[in-house]
């Protein structure tokens, strides 16, 4: 009997210790709070009655004296985002803490936009959403996918937190599917609804690879070549159409040329010597809409070599030095005949004072 005793009043001690450890748990524990932005706040500290004197702290920092209190309340009027902090409230006189507070202000979240499209034809779709106004505290989706009146298998996408993986259930479907996203926060939540049909959200993604060559000996052409994406599954069940643009980089005009089954083009028309901006875009033959515009390149026709130019002075001064040896330093040079005019004038006249002296001496 008297061991019976002893193990009861044991439980009854190792309950009330428990029960204290986890009431001050508790109150060193924070708990969340959220309130809408503009409207007027009141948090409890823990479990006080209504005539208990406390006071309060936020982020370490006495509570300012314009805030209201009553009793073990705190009363917050029209609170904004800098009310945003960590609130604690002490029991007086001791000052012994009894609650913390983790205040975050925030809005309901608004109907998300939903954007869906099929880059993978006919694999599968993906669809992504966003909020058009933050809220501020943190919002969760909720996606449902259905088709025939059957829920299909959402998968989230590994890196982009606001994107979903679909699998489509057959090809060449004419029944519509249904996309529903629910943002979901603490203060509300708000969905959307997309409905579509398969073939209106076939986009492929740009093509890829692309590059544009000059030709050899032709001033107004440009190989242009390219791969097809490769996000884009079966190119051979399903091929896609090219549309090819370009333009002289001082232009703001652009030429076009769309392609069937073909992975390359020759511009024939280019202006000699001028560069080009060249761009991409791709889709299926039959459905979808085009892609976006691929990354652009920039290319010139081919530009003959210029020869080498040389110039009057540079052909001279060859010359001179040809015609004109270095004298050789072993010996003076000996002084060439007069060739001034003087000189010419005693040659031409040297046979005329010849006969005229041969006169006087006969």
């Amino acid at each position: 009997m008297m061991a019976n005793l002893v193990t009861s009043l044991c439980c009854v001690v190792l309950a009330a210790v428990v029960v204290a450890y986890a009431q001050r748990r508790s109150q060193l524990v924070a708990r969340n709070q959220y309130e809408r932005r503009g409207s007027d706040v009141t948090m409890q500290c823990g479990s006080l009655e209504s005539d208990a004197s406390v006071s309060w702290k936020v982020n370490g920092t006495d509570i300012e004296a314009q805030h209201q209190l009553n009793g073990p309340k705190l009363i917050l009027t029209q609170v904004d985002l800098d009310h945003n902090g960590l609130y604690s409230c002490f029991q007086n006189p001791h000052g012994e803490r009894r609650d913390t507070i983790f205040l975050h202000i925030g809005i309901p979240p608004q109907e998300p936009k939903v954007t869906c499209r099929s880059n993978t034809y006919p694999k599968g779709f993906y669809c992504s959403w966003h909020l058009t106004h933050p809220t501020y505290i943190p919002s969760s989706f909720e996606v449902d996918v259905q088709h025939n009146q059957r829920s299909l298998d959402v998968q989230k996408d590994p890196v982009h937190k606001n994107r979903c993986h679909v699998q489509f259930p057959e090809v060449f479907s004419s029944s519509p599917y249904k996309v529903n996203v629910t943002a979901v926060n603490a203060l509300g939540k708000a969905s959307t609804t997309l409905s579509f049909e398969e073939s209106t959200i076939v986009k492929p993604d740009p093509p890829e690879g692309v590059t544009a060559t000059p030709i050899r000996s032709k001033p107004r052409k440009l190989e242009v070549s390219w791969r097809s994406p490769a996000t884009w599954p079966d190119i051979d069940t399903f091929p896609l159409k090219y549309f090819l643009r370009y333009r002289p980089l001082i232009q703001e005009r652009w030429q076009h040329v769309e392609l069937s089954d073909s992975t390359s083009h020759t511009i024939t028309d280019a202006y000699a010597g001028k560069e080009y901006i060249i761009q991409l875009a791709a889709k299926d033959t039959e459905i979808g809409t085009w892609s976006d515009w691929s990354v652009a390149v920039h290319a010139t026709p081919w530009i003959e070599d210029p020869l080498p130019i040389t110039t009057t002075t540079e052909l001279d001064l060859k010359s001179e030095i040809k015609t004109s040896p270095i004298p050789s330093s072993k010996a003076p040079q000996k002084a060439g005949p007069p060739v001034g005019r003087a000189a010419r004038v005693v040659t031409f006249f040297s046979p005329l004072l010849l006969g005229m002296m041969l006169l006087f001496i006969w």
